[in-house]
């Protein structure tokens, strides 16, 4: 991929996505097309270009469109680039319905079991999510479409395994495309450099800093961390974060999320849990964290009411609209010696379901939100895009928006994404959420927590294999 960077920056990138595309030894990868240019057009010597869809001669069509872009930079992103393409194709409207990721997650399915079903929507990861959707048959596969448009060389492959669903519809991370996502993610450590000044607090540079500084923050009257989970998935981030470095590496938990692991009955679940309930204990949360929203507390770290906000890239352009030059945010700062590590990945894909009257025009709208000039959009509104482009290379490193994208491309090439623990069963998002819960008011230890995760996870296994066995 040669698209203008500097021999410095552009080899560390490549570095970093030939790290990122190392882990497809962990799923069956998919074989390579050659590929577009990023901006739709099929690349010289493909034999594709004839065989691309023009939505300008789909005669007038209106798509409607799912997705929980809901954020600031999120939601100005995906503003601006729907202009863009009904600019582009005046015959195109695009119908947007933006709804909250609970939301979503709670009316998508009856959404696609209907009669007149969405064109193109936002399915989240995982077998409660998109491996359902497909295995009913309400997705479309996008295979095709990936040859044709050449998303099997824009993206890390990776990447999209985490969109593919095998033939049975079983498993994820192998088989057919279901979907494509725009933005990396990943959960860090955000900081407001005002409070620690006050404090006295530098801003860390390794992990054993990150938690000594806690106690500081705390005895000089500054709340160490500010969280709210009454949403429930705050604390499946912050947990998986803390899992991820108690475990030192990615490769053993994210084993487990895919099923080859030896499950979550682990000295590094355990030690996640205990961080977690004395975060609580200590005071170095709010009290009562349970009972605040998500919203709540990202506002609150915002008008300086917390040292530290543990939570994802997703909200770094609310976060510096009102907080600007003050704001800082890192990957979790590893130890000396040691490489960095956190839950993270990429965004919810988008995905155009079976029952669309457009398919074709969907697919060029999904190849229009992915192009190299979406992932400009997306960084000049403050959103890490999957491959960062000609916009990220200008970003002022010392800024939080530099320090993120510095910080996606070390973790790519550190190979220190652990993917969200939710995809690990249908029903794990709503156990472990619930469980941790329990964990920040004292109701479950650690060894219990683990032992409610371990459980769920094999009794999904044995699941598996009796229907295995059954075929």
């Amino acid at each position: 991929m040669n698209d203008g960077r500097s021999p410095r920056t552009g080899g560390r990138y490549r570095r970093a996505l030939a790290a990122l595309a190392a882990l497809c030894a962990l799923l069956p990868a998919a074989a390579c097309v050659p590929g577009t240019d990023g901006s739709g057009a099929a690349g010289a010597g493909t034999g594709a270009a004839s065989a691309v869809p023009d939505p300008a001669k789909a005669g007038e069509v209106t798509l409607t469109v799912w997705d929980q872009q809901v954020r600031g930079g999120q939601n100005a992103a995906i503003e601006r680039l729907n202009k863009e393409f009904e600019k582009t194709y005046p015959n195109v409207t695009i119908k947007r319905v933006a709804r909250s990721f609970n939301d979503l997650k709670k009316t998508l399915k009856l959404a696609l079991s209907g009669d007149d079903p969405p064109d193109v929507v936002q399915a989240n990861q995982g077998y409660s999510d998109m491996v359902a959707f497909a295995h009913a048959g309400m997705l479309a596969p996008l295979d095709d479409y990936a040859g044709l448009y050449g998303w099997n060389t824009r993206f890390p492959q990776t990447l999209l395994n985490l969109n593919r669903v095998s033939a049975d519809g079983k498993r994820f991370g192998t088989g057919r495309l279901y979907g494509v996502s725009q933005e990396g993610e990943y959960i860090g450590v955000y900081y407001d450099k005002k409070v620690l000044r006050k404090a006295g607090v530098e801003p860390p540079r390794t992990w054993k800093e990150f938690t000594e500084a806690l106690p500081e923050l705390k005895e000089a009257g500054q709340l160490p961390v500010q969280f709210g989970n009454l949403d429930k998935y705050p604390a499946i981030h912050t947990f998986g974060l803390l899992q991820a470095q108690a475990a030192g590496s990615a490769g053993p938990v994210r084993e487990t999320v895919f099923g080859r692991g030896k499950g979550f009955e682990t000295d590094a679940t355990r030690e996640a849990a205990r961080t977690l309930a004395d975060w609580s204990e200590k005071g170095y949360v709010p009290k009562g964290a349970n009972g605040k929203g998500y919203d709540d507390a990202a506002k609150q770290f915002a008008d300086g009411k917390g040292a530290f906000l543990v939570t994802g890239t997703w909200q770094l352009a609310d976060l510096r609209k009102t907080m600007g030059d003050d704001l800082g945010f890192m990957p979790p700062p590893p130890d000396s010696g040691a490489q960095p590590v956190t839950t993270g990945g990429e965004g919810l894909p988008w995905s155009v379901t079976s029952k669309s009257d457009h398919p074709e025009v969907a697919a060029a709208y999904l190849d229009f939100l992915t192009s190299s000039h979406a992932s400009n959009v997306l960084t000049e509104e403050g959103v890490l895009p999957v491959v960062p482009g000609a916009a990220a290379r200008k970003l002022d490193a010392d800024s939080a928006a530099g320090q993120m994208v510095a910080g996606w491309e070390a973790l790519n090439e550190a190979d220190g994404l652990v993917p969200y623990l939710d995809y690990t069963t249908p029903t794990f998002y709503d156990t472990l959420s619930a469980d941790l819960q329990g964990v920040l008011s004292g109701d479950i230890g650690p060894e219990e927590l683990a032992s409610r995760m371990q459980k769920s996870y094999d009794d999904f296994r044995a699941q598996q294999r009796a229907e295995g066995e059954d075929r």
